[in-house]
């Protein structure tokens, strides 16, 4: 039993007593005690069915019927046959007819970003410096410049990248914010409509950073990436729904056996309970009104990702697809490389599944080594979903409650504990017959976990002598720093409406996107992959 005093300080450090106390009950109730590791029993191969390879997508053929009646029930008017090539009693999209399609499908989908907490581990040293001491030498002062404005605050609102000049691009919120801005308009050149697609905004937040960054959306209504753009489609895009995820509590550590209790001598204090984020998963839950406002508001589906990941951007291939197929949930998975050590792989689970198994935990690396070297591909989970949002209104309250809650025992400078999360993507595993879609990393996975990381993407000191190479293509640094570079620079190029004049990126102009995309709509989109 909680004292009042221990409970008014948790509920201080924005930890939810209810919630916290019902996983803790649970546990000690064995109702988790089914929940087990992801046991790996196959690599699944790309077969252009359920796991489809959109960096070299073959035309997809459907019944035209079905195809077309799946359209329908979506609420919209779209003549499939003015989109594909009809042959008889089927129909054929390729990818410029596929991406077509996708883009008439914007007024039906909304994009959600998962915040995260801080910047603090993403710009610390020692985590920085780990991943590879030379790039740490040679990064120094950039990493310097990049820590005094991060450190501490919620991530989305810190520099995406640094231009070669070393000052600071956007954020990844303005970077996000202004391509769903130029999709807006890209719809009304391609409909012939003009601001009838807006693409609405929503997200995660924490109890941490959600002051802090509706603080920064105030800002971005003056933002040079983001005011012309406001104007030009007449949507104001930081209008953003949000979900407030609150803390979970530590619990004691294993070593001191059963029943666990709540853990309450953080850093050696006593009776001071530790907080914890709770995982993304729990967007099923702290999302859940925000999922329903959202169809009751004419949506039909709805783009799930993180917000440090600057290549998740629209796919309107993979929108198109989850249409015609009629799948529940889609997700994305990038051909793994070299940089990928950290995170999870597609796999089939022990119940045949397809499954997202996390590597080192779930499946060593000598495995991926050994798949490797047969020549198989490996997918590396791009933390990206496309969701049926009826489907997940409708099953939102089976998801939260049946999502595993990893327990997992923590040995760190606050002392020895448990933490309870939740991970969104093990949902793969409970949604029946999901998409895959096999994408390319340096496209669609630009995500910094690290500074150090973004630092090779943003292209600085590739010209530096003591730049790492390693003759073993997929441990060569400098390799990959290209590759990330070209890519990062793609993405600003295309998606995000930049330019480069001479070593700094800067937004173009609203009259300068609109005539791109009147010579040419679908333009860059036909490159996603």
């Amino acid at each position: 039993m909680l004292s009042q005093h221990i409970i008014d300080t948790m509920q201080r450090l924005g930890i939810d007593v209810e919630l916290s106390t019902r996983i803790l009950d649970n546990y000690n109730a064995g109702k988790y005690d089914h929940i087990v590791p992801v046991k790996v029993t196959g690599i699944p191969e790309i077969d252009g069915k359920r796991i489809i390879d959109i960096t070299r997508l073959s035309p997809q053929r459907y019944d035209r019927a079905g195809a077309q009646a799946r359209i329908d029930r979506l609420g919209v008017s779209i003549d499939l046959r003015t989109i594909g090539d009809v042959q008889g009693e089927w129909i054929v999209f390729d990818k410029k007819a596929l991406t077509k399609l996708g883009i008439l499908l914007y007024p039906l989908l909304a994009y959600g970003v998962l915040n995260g907490g801080s910047a603090s581990s993403y710009v610390d040293v020692k985590k920085n410096r780990t991943f590879s001491p030379t790039l740490f030498d040679i990064f120094q002062k950039e990493f310097a410049s990049v820590q005094d404005v991060s450190k501490g605050r919620a991530k989305g609102v810190t520099p995406a990248f640094i231009n070669g000049d070393g000052s600071h691009g956007p954020s990844f919120l303005e970077l996000k914010m202004r391509s769903l801005l130029i999709e807006t308009l890209r719809y009304g050149v391609l409909a012939g409509t003009k601001h009838t697609a807006t693409i609405p905004v929503f997200q995660m937040t924490s109890v941490y950073n959600n002051e802090e960054i509706a603080d920064a959306y105030s800002r971005y209504q003056k933002s040079e990436l983001l005011e012309s753009l406001i104007k030009e489609t007449g949507h104001d895009i930081i209008d953003v729904a949000t979900g407030i995820q609150p803390m979970l509590a530590a619990f004691t550590h294993s070593s001191e056996g059963k029943p666990k209790g709540f853990f309450l001598k953080a850093h050696g204090q006593g009776n001071t309970p530790l907080p914890m984020p709770g995982g993304h998963g729990q967007n099923f839950i702290y999302l859940k009104k925000v999922y329903n406002d959202l169809y009751d508001w004419g949506r039909r589906f709805v783009y799930l990702g993180n917000v440090d990941n600057i290549g998740f951007t629209i796919n309107p291939v993979c929108l198109a697809l989850m249409a015609l197929t009629g799948s529940n949930a889609g997700f994305e998975f990038a051909f793994k490389t070299g940089v990928d050590v950290k995170g999870g792989v597609l796999v089939i689970d022990q119940n045949g599944k397809l499954n997202c198994a996390d590597i080192g935990a779930a499946i060593s690396n000598d495995e991926i080594a050994r798949v490797e070297n047969e020549g198989k591909s490996i997918l590396f989970n791009v933390a990206t979903g496309l969701f049926d949002l009826e489907y997940l209104v409708r099953n939102i309250d089976m998801i939260a409650a049946n999502l595993p809650v990893r327990i997992s025992d923590q040995d760190k400078d606050a002392g020895r504990y448990t933490q309870a999360e939740q991970v969104t993507w093990e949902v793969i595993s409970m949604v029946d017959d999901p998409l895959v879609f096999g994408v390319d990393k340096y496209t669609r996975f630009l995500a910094s976990k690290l500074l150090i990381e973004g630092l090779m993407a943003s292209g600085l000191k590739l010209d530096h002598p003591d730049y790492p190479h390693d003759p073993v293509p997929k441990k060569n640094m400098h390799a990959i720093a290209q590759k990330l570079a070209s890519g990062l620079a793609g993405q600003l190029s295309t998606a995000c409406g930049l330019a480069k004049q001479g070593k700094v990126w800067v937004p173009k102009s609203s009259a300068e996107i609109m005539r791109e995309l009147a010579a040419d709509p679908l333009g860059n989109l036909l490159n996603i992959g």
